[in-house]
């Protein structure tokens, strides 16, 4: 399917994805396809909204990544290949009964007032 006709929420590349996971072996699952980075504001709303989906997909299948992202998201994007301005900051926000989200900020410097940016929630529909 070409990117032009494409649906997808979270399109994905042509590249075989690896979803299974055999003990003692990692789960071959990347965030982005080569260093993504996004310099402004304009830029995190337009790109980083594809690359938080693949996080949250990741994050359903992959309990570990799931806790790592949970505990340092920035940290785990940076070694995934994904560089934000100093000025975006994000939370992963799991209530016991809800389904996982993710929260950008834009937090200017010597600034106390966070702007949400946008957010990304798991949300299971079914229809017939």
């Amino acid at each position: 399917m070409t990117s032009s006709n494409s649906r997808a929420l979270v399109p994905a590349s042509s590249r075989t994805l690896v979803i299974g996971k055999k003990v003692g072996s990692t789960v071959n699952f990347s965030l982005v396809d080569e260093d993504v980075n996004l310099l402004n504001r304009a830029e995190v709303k337009e790109k980083l909204p594809d690359i938080l989906g693949r996080v949250l997909a990741r994050s359903w299948l992959d309990k570990d990544f799931m806790e790592q992202f949970k505990s340092e998201p920035l940290d785990v994007l940076r070694a995934a290949g994904v560089h934000l301005p100093e000025t975006i900051h994000i939370e992963f926000q799991k209530a016991n009964s809800d389904r996982p989200k993710v929260v950008v900020y834009e937090q200017q410097e010597n600034s106390k007032l966070k702007l949400r940016v946008f957010y990304l929630q798991l949300v299971m529909v079914a229809g017939r």
